[in-house]
């Protein structure tokens, strides 16, 4: 009976060490870490924040919830998170690995100038850190292509409108020449045009020539037909 009695009081009492021991900032941190090898991310979010609430300068609970906001691709969240970690330390290798991650971050943005600033800040507290390194070669490599890829967009921009204006000014020009084309073409026509009553005679004026031609000849006829009457006289009276 007092061997149970014994056994009832170390059970209670674990009991309670253990309710203690979840919510302390550590438990609350490793359960968190628990969750996220199980991909929990959301979760082990929760767990972080909790972490950050009982203890507001831990490094790990910053830096961990850095890395759960990143896995949810919640890259400017977690950005935030891992330079709020770098001030809750003094350790260089610390602030290096907080750094890496946001240089990581900041290529999964797609901000690869400020990757490799990230990157680089990372090398002078490590300098010996081979995947920081690497990250840098990468993000320099990715941010050297888009400058160029938006060299190229410039230069087609600018080969459009080069293009456009060059297709206008041929437009223009072929308006012109067609222009000039009929404007010749018109002249040439009226030059080939002859005026209707230039060199031809409308039949009005032909009757009234030939009318006035009638007239005169019939006037000629009475005064030879008026001379034929008269005696020829051929001596003269003395």
């Amino acid at each position: 009976m007092k061997k149970n009695i014994i056994l009832l009081i170390c059970a209670g009492v674990l009991v309670c060490f253990t309710g203690i021991k979840a919510q302390s900032p550590r438990g609350l941190i490793n359960d968190g870490v628990d969750m996220y090898k199980n991909k929990k991310y959301s979760d082990s979010e929760v767990n972080f924040r909790k972490g950050i609430e009982k203890a507001p300068q831990n490094f790990n609970a910053f830096f961990n919830l850095g890395d759960a906001q990143y896995k949810q691709e919640r890259y400017d969240e977690a950005i935030k998170s891992y330079q709020q970690s770098i001030t809750k330390t003094n350790d260089n290798n610390l602030k290096a690995k907080s750094l890496h991650n946001i240089g990581n971050s900041f290529l999964k943005g797609q901000k690869y100038k400020e990757s490799v600033d990230a990157y680089r800040n990372a090398l002078k507290l490590n300098p010996k850190d081979a995947d920081t390194k690497y990250n840098l070669s990468y993000a320099l490599n990715l941010m050297k292509q888009k400058e160029q890829n938006k060299d190229d967009k410039k230069k087609d921009k600018k080969d459009d409108k080069d293009k456009k204006e060059q297709d206008q000014k041929n437009k223009d020009q072929n308006k012109q020449e067609q222009k000039k084309d009929q404007d010749k073409k018109d002249q040439q026509d009226q030059k080939s045009q002859v005026p209707q009553d230039k060199g031809k005679m409308n039949r009005q004026e032909a009757e009234r020539i030939l009318n006035a031609l009638k007239n005169n000849e019939q006037e000629l006829q009475k005064k030879l037909r008026k001379h034929a009457g008269r005696p020829v006289r051929t001596d003269k009276d003395w």
